[in-house]
């Protein structure tokens, strides 16, 4: 964890800005595999390990506001338990680690909520993503569990957000600690495709890399040389000659920080005349949008200039016609770009989602788009020193997507169905980094993964 004055300091600042009551912060508990005593691997909550940084189970935290005390609750080991785990810390001995003085065993806590709520004080809490937490929260503030679902606080969400979207130098240096890890991932990747090969022996590959460091896969692995499906999660297809395989994966650092990275390869080492083209038109798109990071720099502005230079490409490509940007204005180029640029990075690989992407990735000068592509992009509003993003730009040729605007005609004026049909089992190219946006500009966090086609051909070569 970081230091206890880290901690002290996230509290306090969360204290200013949400003005009165309690604040409950749960953190999560095992989730079983097949029985409780076999559990999958632990992950603490993102939240409250921002604000309280324990990264075991069964714990809460709890912010009061008015009286200016911050509460950790947890239950000590017993000799029982120690059997089994080794010697274990005291719930106190962890609570002076993250700078809290006030501790208690877990079942203290719903005491204490009874009173608040007896007395009439506010409690806020943020959306529970986990069943079981839920249930807890119903359990704690003696409602009902759809009662507590839907009683979560948005002072609260938008003060978080505020707080979390703002990466410290000790947070980015934990994000760069996982991009070293994704460093490796990619090396092996290049290194190890082949074809003849089953994706699932990469996809082993590069988890086992992420396991030999001591830390967890981000979010699971999406490697597949079916990169035309956005978040393709089978990895049981056998890899041939002239094959596009698209690998997007990331790794946690030690404190859980998040990295993102995706690359695309040609299977058996050379891009074709087709792929290259394709592949340089997307590596033009993505350089385009990184190089415009700045802060008071919209990202949908970002987006919208990056889906012109595919527009412009797919048209030196006789895959587009007529003018790019009014293509782009009308939505046509979606068909081969249906996905947005990129997303907040942090303790999430999608940094707080689970509080709204509404919140997150938009704010009250900037609402989300309802036009099929521009839709789903995540983060839309004004950059700021501090963000961290992902910038992933893609072309894909998804089949069904073809056949569907094919058939009603549509954007006939902007896209070559004949020649996009020569296409249909191309499959996609996605290349993502992850970027902070720094008072000055930008800066490409991570030690550079190969993303040029000489590099790629030269190393898998």
């Amino acid at each position: 964890m970081f230091d206890a004055k880290t901690y002290e300091t996230r509290r306090e600042l969360l204290k200013k800005d949400v003005k009165e009551g309690l604040i409950l912060l749960p953190g999560n508990g095992e989730s079983p595999m097949n029985y409780a005593a076999n559990p999958y691997p632990f992950r603490q909550d993102s939240t409250f390990l921002y604000f309280f940084g324990i990264d075991k189970p069964d714990f809460a935290g709890l912010i009061d506001v008015d009286e200016d005390k911050d509460y950790l609750f947890g239950t000590d080991f017993t000799i029982d338990d120690i059997i089994w785990m080794g010697p274990q810390p005291s719930v106190k001995e962890l609570a002076a680690g993250v700078g809290v003085s006030h501790t208690a065993d877990q079942a203290k806590l719903k005491e204490l909520l009874e009173k608040a709520v007896s007395a009439g004080r506010k409690i806020q809490y943020l959306p529970p993503y986990r069943a079981e937490t839920q249930v807890k929260i119903a359990e704690w503030l003696g409602i009902s569990n759809e009662k507590a679902k839907k009683d979560v606080s948005l002072e609260l969400i938008k003060a978080v957000v505020k707080q979390r979207e703002i990466k410290s130098d000790e947070e980015v240096a934990e994000i760069e600690k996982a991009l070293n890890i994704s460093f490796d991932m990619y090396a092996a990747i290049m290194k190890t495709a082949k074809p003849g090969m089953y994706e699932r022996e990469i996809t082993g590959k590069i988890e086992g890399i992420v396991g030999s460091y001591g830390g967890l896969i981000s979010f699971p692995v999406i490697l597949s040389i079916h990169g035309e499906t956005l978040h393709n999660h089978y990895h049981g297809n056998r890899m041939k000659k002239n094959d596009l395989l698209v690998a997007d994966s990331g790794a946690e650092s030690p404190l859980h920080y998040a990295s993102d990275i995706t690359r695309s390869f040609p299977v058996g080492g050379r891009f074709t005349p087709e792929q290259k083209d394709v592949y340089q038109v997307v590596l033009e798109a993505q350089k385009t949008a990184v190089e415009a990071i700045k802060p008071g720099k919209p990202n949908r502005e970002i987006h919208l200039q990056t889906a012109a230079v595919i527009a412009r490409g797919m048209k030196d490509m006789k895959l587009m016609k007529g003018d790019a940007e009014t293509a782009v204005k009308e939505g046509a180029h979606a068909l081969f770009f249906p996905h947005g640029l990129g997303h907040m990075l942090g303790l999430d690989v999608h940094d707080m989602e689970s509080l709204g992407e509404n919140h997150v990735g938009y704010d009250d000068t900037v609402e989300r788009s309802a036009q099929f592509g521009l839709a789903y992009l995540r983060l839309a509003k004004e950059l700021k020193p501090g963000f961290v993003l992902t910038v992933e730009p893609g072309i894909y040729f998804i089949p069904a997507l073809i056949d569907q605007w094919k058939g009603e005609n549509k954007f006939a004026e902007f896209i070559d169905y004949n020649r996009v049909e020569q296409f249909k089992n191309f499959g996609g190219i996605r290349i993502e980094d992850d970027v902070l946006v720094t008072a000055a500009g930008h800066r490409v966090l991570g030690k550079p993964i190969p993303k040029e086609v000489e590099e790629i051909e030269t190393i898998m070569g």
